[in-house]
């Protein structure tokens, strides 16, 4: 039997909701550019269409993925040959 749902109110307070975290970097490297999400050896589940990310021209050598949110981070040294 499904119960109904009680109004939100003084006496029946929302339930507790879970803090919005920003997902951890993943770290690159030099050799993994140019950078595409999804990564060579993402399972093909979670596929969606390739997307290049210049990472390394940005300031912060950050880049997030516009469909799936991933969220890369460039360490170490970028040759000038990139």
């Amino acid at each position: 039997m499904e119960h109904p749902a009680l109004p939100i109110g003084p006496d029946n307070p929302p339930p507790p909701t879970k803090p919005v975290t920003a997902p951890e970097p993943i770290k690159v490297q030099a050799a993994d550019l140019p950078l595409s999400c999804p990564r060579p050896g993402d399972e093909l589940w979670n596929m969606h269409p390739r997307v290049y990310l210049p990472i390394d021209e940005t300031p912060d050598r950050r880049a997030t993925c516009p469909y799936c949110g991933a969220v890369y981070e460039l360490e170490g040294e970028v040759s000038k040959a990139h």
